[in-house]
């Protein structure tokens, strides 16, 4: 899976964004959620919402009054950060996004004090708590959670979305628009929400487009249910990863130095993304060999998308699965290779819209009478879920202190798949987060040393040919 931009040009892409907007009207055009973000905001109505956050861990304590200076000051150069979702009248299309005539950002700013001591367990247990929590789906679909009390004296802010904000890219141009350096405006009055007769126009003038795009989305979905393993996928090998899931969730990490990863992935003709995977893979076999089960490949869904970067006026989803088999033993230069081969032979045909995207309103009927849930606790077409986003090359500072460490954070409806995983590279730093059923997966931390230890592999075979 290809790894979004750097850094840098998310930034630059943020700013130009905001450039332009000061010297543009607002378009009359109602701003309609993407069938993607509400096949998203559909799924989040199990028992676990589909909400994720960035945990930025920082240097020092600035007070909940820096931080809550710094988003006053940030969040308005990000407009969907002050738009809620509103529904629109019968006949007149999907919902659109509408400026909260209330909106204030202590409203979305809570304290929470780090849980005892104060480490990155600790941490992560209490970032939890922000994250599983609903966004109330009358205002803007965000919160912030200032965090203190770790070990050290430092503290952290957890910066949650829900799904039907952004994906994994959209995140990061979110973040860039928050940090220190970003650009500064005074918000313009709540636009009035547009009227029924402009909504209806606009929805009638959509129905026609989507008429005529009705055979590319037949090809489309073809092409999109490939990527994701046909329409028939083979059946997973059966094993204890599987397995209903209730709404409890746990987290745990594993962070390791990127240049060693990196360039040893390079080495043997592969990139970091490949090298998480066999990481992943050798980590989960590990585990249920202990547990008494012989499995040695693990089948992966990859969220990827065809877009480079994504700016605060671009956000939204456009991201669609990639199925991958991914061996969990044996070399670790072949399997590298083996993986990125794998995943650049499939990548194309995922570039497009997700399936879930293309059915529409066919999904989310699908979804709100349940079928969605039902499928998804009976599924054996994966293992489990693998989401990868290149972050900040470089440090970055809020509220005038500089970001040590961003954890990726995400849960969502789980269905039968025990264990997810989120990486995010910042810095030097590859930081792998796992969330499971802890009911499920009592021994999260035990896979988390494997996993880390599979990538100190990594780092260690630049130029030999060690195997695990």
């Amino acid at each position: 899976m290809r790894a979004v931009q750097p850094w840098t040009v998310v930034v630059r892409q943020t700013r130009l964004a905001f450039v332009r907007g000061t010297q543009h009207a607002a378009r009359p055009r109602p701003d309609r959620a993407g069938d993607a973000d509400l096949a998203f905001l559909a799924m989040g109505h199990g028992t676990v919402p589909e909400q994720f956050a960035a945990v930025l861990v920082l240097d020092a304590d600035p007070g909940l009054a820096a931080v809550e200076r710094a988003l006053t000051a940030r969040v308005p150069t990000v407009r969907r950060l002050r738009q809620r979702l509103a529904g629109s009248p019968p006949g007149c299309g999907r919902p659109v996004w509408v400026d909260d005539a209330d909106f204030d950002v202590r409203r979305h700013l809570q304290e929470l004090r780090c849980r005892p001591p104060g480490d990155n367990a600790a941490l992560i247990d209490t970032a939890l708590v922000p994250v599983i929590t609903r966004l109330p789906p009358d205002r803007p679909l965000w919160r912030a959670a200032y965090v203190s009390g770790l070990s050290g004296g430092g503290a952290a802010v957890v910066l949650v979305l829900h799904h039907v904000l952004a994906d994994g890219i959209g995140g990061l141009a979110i973040l860039a628009g928050l940090v220190d350096g970003a650009p500064r405006s005074v918000p313009p009055p709540p636009a009035p929400a547009p009227s029924a007769w402009l909504l209806a126009a606009d929805a009638m003038a959509g129905r026609l487009q989507a008429i005529r795009r009705l055979p590319g989305a037949w090809r489309q979905l073809r092409e999109s249910m490939t990527a994701g393993g046909g329409f028939h996928a083979p059946a997973v090998t059966r094993c204890s990863l599987l397995a209903t899931t209730g709404g409890d969730r746990r987290a745990a990490i594993a962070e390791v130095d990127l240049p060693p990863v990196r360039d040893a992935a390079h080495a043997h003709g592969g990139t970091v993304n490949a090298a998480l995977l066999a990481a992943i893979a050798g980590g989960l076999c590990t585990l249920l060999h202990e547990r008494g089960e012989p499995v040695d490949e693990i089948s992966m869904a990859l969220p990827v998308t065809a877009r480079r970067h994504a700016t605060g006026a671009e956000l939204g989803n456009q991201v669609s699965p990639l199925l991958l088999t991914v061996p969990g033993s044996g070399p670790l230069p072949a399997r590298i290779r083996e993986i990125a081969a794998a995943v650049h032979r499939r990548r194309e045909q995922a570039t497009g819209p997700a399936p879930i995207a293309l059915l529409g309103p066919v999904f989310r009927l699908f979804a709100a009478m349940g079928g969605y849930r039902w499928y998804l606790r009976r599924q054996h077409r994966l293992h489990t879920l693998v989401s990868f986003v290149h972050g900040p090359d470089t440090p970055i500072r809020i509220a005038g202190i500089r970001v040590h460490r961003i954890i990726p954070l995400g849960v969502g409806e789980a269905g039968n798949i025990t264990v997810a995983f989120q990486a995010l590279t910042y810095a030097d730093t590859l930081t792998v987060t796992a969330v499971a059923d802890p009911h499920r997966v009592p021994d999260l931390d035990n896979l988390m040393t494997e996993v880390r230890s599979e990538l100190d592999r990594i780092g260690a075979t630049l130029g030999s040919t060690a195997e695990r």
